[in-house]
């Protein structure tokens, strides 16, 4: 689910990257923008994406780090629920 997620959210950066590319082009063309700024304007839109994109890296590392602290301390309270489970057991019998 989390993959489709990713997935999903990098495949609409394609798309808006390929209709900015698109915007700037005609831009260029219709004298509205020179040559020399599209290009500042694309490698500042680059340098942007690379930010975000890294942002995003270290938002999913925080939480797969969470997630794995949570598992982990699930897994600890199972082994306590467990070994408190088999002393009641010793104390049945």
């Amino acid at each position: 689910m989390m993959k489709k997620a990713i997935y999903f959210g990098l495949g609409a950066i394609s798309l808006t990257r390929e209709k900015a590319e698109k915007m700037i082009h005609e831009m260029v063309e219709k004298g509205e923008m020179n040559k020399e700024e599209a290009k500042n304007f694309v490698d500042d839109a680059i340098k942007r994406g690379e930010e975000e994109k890294q942002e995003l890296r270290n938002v999913i590392r925080e939480e797969l780090n969470d997630l794995k602290d949570l598992f982990a301390s699930s897994q600890s309270e199972i082994e306590d629920l467990k070994s408190k489970m088999q002393d009641l057991e010793g104390r049945i019998s």
